[in-house]
């Protein structure tokens, strides 16, 4: 428990540090996001951002537990 506490400072420490970086990045406005604007109405499904963000979750993780 010790171990993921740290690691899980430590990465919220780095990505404070790089958020002006960070939110530089076109997350949510990939090819494949779906955007519905209509009057009174709005709807956002990133789901080429999601998948982005689960393989490199996927890959952080299986390289940490090796």
């Amino acid at each position: 428990m010790q171990k993921t506490l740290i690691i899980l400072g430590i990465t919220l420490l780095i990505i404070g540090l790089t958020w002006p970086f960070l939110s530089k990045i076109p997350l949510g406005r990939l090819p494949g996001d779906i955007i519905i604007n209509r009057p009174g109405f709005k709807v956002f499904i990133p789901i080429t951002t999601m998948i982005l963000v689960s393989l490199v979750l996927s890959l952080i993780l299986w390289l940490f537990k090796k």
